[in-house]
């Protein structure tokens, strides 16, 4: 078993580990996985899923951030992500510093930090990396690509959360355990998350923030700030849309018109970033009977080439054990969403439907 250890976070005025080489966060070597802003040698990020992955060679290494809140992000070390990580990091308001791992020999090793709360939780800048060593080059983005446009579901909201009496708590926020996250796993394909709670197309969970829906949000290199606009540095194999849980919220609905025109730009705002060839997939979660039709109809009369439409159906998932967080599903009930949408997936990729159990 590979020997290493995690320490807790110190304050930068703190004592410095000996003989360390800092490199700055945007060096080429580290990559990023999703939406990101490069300033002054750091790197910011908040769409949650966004990931660090940073190789080096030596026995240390330790991750150099200021945080805008408190937040949390997963770790692994030395394999690719899984469904559990292999630890899961508390980072506090403000400048800090965190060994990451601590070998007793030098070597060759590789550290995957990912933000798993979504941007209204917490926003990471990260400063600068230090080792001992030296840094190598990282892996490169997978050949699969996989966007998702979504909610809480795709943020994970609540799916650690030991039953569905539970609050919504920021440390059982998981995104890489929610079907966005199995999904990627399932297909081998890096995912990126422009996701948000509460948001939707026309109207967000019981009208708030009206000026946030997600066709505004789309648009942004971080989801909490208006500006600057993202400018696309990855291309998709696809994007699926996840969104309208919010629209039908609270024993209210959109007029159709209305949908259709929301829905309408954000379409236009996808094909405008990744061109026509890129399919999307839009989906209708099991809230409102009338939500597939809406979806439907916002498909077939977009005029946009590529687009089609699903629908999950109400019994997909069971209410009792598939539950988190304030109606949320927990792991097991993201597989049975991830399981709804992976045949549709495959299909219009033209992905073999892998032959292994969706984790």
């Amino acid at each position: 078993m590979k020997q290493f250890f995690l320490l807790f976070v110190v304050l930068l005025a703190g004592v410095q580990a000996p003989a360390q080489n800092s490199f700055r966060a945007d060096s080429k070597e580290i990559t990023y996985i999703g939406r990101v802003v490069r300033a002054d040698g750091t790197v910011t990020a908040d769409w949650s899923g966004t990931t660090a992955v940073v190789t080096f060679q030596g026995r240390t290494l330790t991750m150099n951030y200021d945080e805008a809140r408190v937040d949390y992000v997963n770790i692994w070390i030395d394999r690719e992500p899984d469904v559990e990580a292999d630890a899961v990091l508390k980072l506090e308001t403000g400048a800090h510093a965190v060994e990451l791992c601590n070998f007793k020999k030098k070597g060759t090793h590789t550290v995957y930090i990912q933000k798993r709360t979504e941007g209204e939780t917490g926003c990471i800048t990260f400063r600068s990396f230090d080792t001992d060593g030296v840094l190598l080059p990282s892996r490169p983005w997978k050949k699969r690509i996989i966007e998702i446009v979504g909610d809480s579901y795709t943020c994970g909201l609540g799916v650690e959360a030991p039953d569905s009496s539970s609050p919504a708590r920021a440390e059982e926020e998981n995104c890489n355990k929610s079907y966005s996250g199995i999904l990627g796993r399932f297909f081998d394909a890096d995912v990126v998350r422009i996701s948000h709670s509460g948001r939707g197309i026309v109207r967000n969970y019981n009208d708030g923030d009206p000026a946030g829906t997600m066709p505004v949000r789309y648009l942004r290199a971080l989801d909490e700030k208006e500006n600057p606009v993202w400018e696309p540095s990855y291309h998709p194999d696809i994007v699926v849309i996840y969104l309208g849980t919010n629209d039908f919220s609270v024993r209210k609905q959109p007029y159709l018109e209305t949908w259709r025109r929301s829905y309408q730009l954000l379409l236009e705002e996808i094909r405008a970033f990744h061109g026509d060839e890129v399919p999307i997939l839009c989906v209708a979660s099991s809230i409102n009977a009338l939500l597939g039709d809406y979806v439907k109809e916002a498909a077939l009369h977009c005029g946009l080439p590529g687009v089609y439409w699903a629908a999950i159906s109400k019994g997909a998932h069971n209410d009792q054990s598939d539950m988190g967080a304030i109606g949320h599903p927990n792991y097991w009930g993201m597989r049975k969403v991830a399981a709804c949408m992976a045949p549709y997936i495959a299909t219009l990729t033209g992905w073999e439907l892998p032959a292994i159990p969706l984790q």
